[in-house]
């Protein structure tokens, strides 16, 4: 079984910086698509930020020039760092590992950390 541990929430001021971690248990996420979801109260969850296995990113437009997402497949670990945060990024922030086997789609959640930004 694939578990995904994030790390790194936490209460932050505005403008601050927080660099969230997320732990695979298995080596079958160096060979999955990962990325950043979050979820504020009352709103969906969407998509943060996406890395390939070949290192390819992509951003929400809210994000983009402030946020950054990375891994580290001999750690497996992947990694969000947020700059320039501000009280719209208050969220629960989610951990995710998508990969494709036999025609078949598996998908992977961490159990959130939390991100508070004051004002």
């Amino acid at each position: 079984q694939v578990q995904l541990v994030e790390s790194g929430g936490g209460l932050v001021q505005a403008g601050g910086s927080l660099r969230l971690s997320c732990t695979c248990s298995a080596t079958v996420c160096r060979r999955a698509t990962m990325g950043w979801y979050r979820q504020a109260p009352g709103n969906q969850r969407e998509l943060v930020a996406i890395i390939s296995i070949g290192d390819s990113t992509n951003y929400a437009d809210s994000v983009k020039g402030r946020f950054s997402i990375s891994r580290d497949n001999a750690k497996n670990t992947m990694y969000l760092q947020m700059n320039s945060l501000n009280p719209e990024d208050t969220a629960v922030y989610y951990c995710n590992a998508k990969l494709t086997y036999l025609a078949t789609i598996f998908q992977y959640w961490g159990q959130g950390t939390q991100v508070t930004v004051s004002s």
